[in-house]
């Protein structure tokens, strides 16, 4: 069996979240983890499903992301697009807008950096929508990632991705931070390994010469 065809450069479209539609979103999040989520695991303080209603997460995810406002000063992700249809989210913002990273052992362990830096950026989640999946989507949503924060003005930007190996199944649920490779190829590298299937990895733009990240 052959394996799936990427998605040519030239079917995708990759915007600001806040040029998206609310309607996009939704079709990208479905009705699965990601709906219920709506991207909040690392915004809420307490713990998601308790302090928070679906109402709620909605609700947040709209204002964060300013879905159709062009204009707004700030998104809180990225959309993709491939032949017109919506397929693909990344979640990517400064590093001080999740509240939950500060009390993240994965992102800590082992370091001793000011969490209140908002010069550093991280990407917190990779969607891709049912029926896009397994063409390599979260590929080109990570080199954009890169490419948003760069362009936004940060320092660095950080991704917390699991580890996965040939012939061992990982759920989406559980990638929903990224594959480690994925991010590889974007131009991250390792930092650390807190665990055995979860690492921290970084690129730091002073050391990247623009068009190259």
């Amino acid at each position: 069996m052959s394996s799936p065809i990427p998605f040519s450069p030239d079917q995708l479209t990759i915007v600001p979240a806040n040029e998206a539609s609310r309607e996009d979103i939704a079709a990208v999040f479905g009705t699965t983890d990601a709906g219920r989520c709506q991207c909040q695991r690392f915004k809420v303080a307490g713990w998601i499903w308790r302090d928070t209603t679906q109402q709620e997460r909605t609700e947040m995810l709209g204002s964060q992301t300013a879905c159709g406002i062009p204009a707004a000063a700030e998104t809180s992700g990225l959309v993709a697009y491939v032949d017109g249809e919506p397929a693909g989210w990344a979640a990517v913002q400064p590093r001080t807008a999740y509240p939950k990273l500060r009390t993240s052992r994965v992102v800590w362990a082992g370091r001793g950096e000011d969490k209140d830096d908002d010069g550093v950026w991280a990407v917190t989640c990779l969607v891709v929508r049912k029926g896009y999946r397994g063409r390599g989507l979260t590929y080109p949503l990570a080199a954009a990632a890169v490419a948003h924060a760069r362009d936004r003005g940060a320092r660095a930007l950080e991704a917390y991705p699991m580890i996965t190996h040939p012939g061992k199944q990982i759920t989406w649920g559980e990638l929903h931070v990224g594959a480690h490779q994925v991010f590889e190829e974007a131009g991250l590298k390792e930092v650390t390994r807190p665990t055995v299937r979860r690492a921290v990895m970084r690129i730091d733009f002073a050391d990247t010469p623009r068009g190259l990240s």
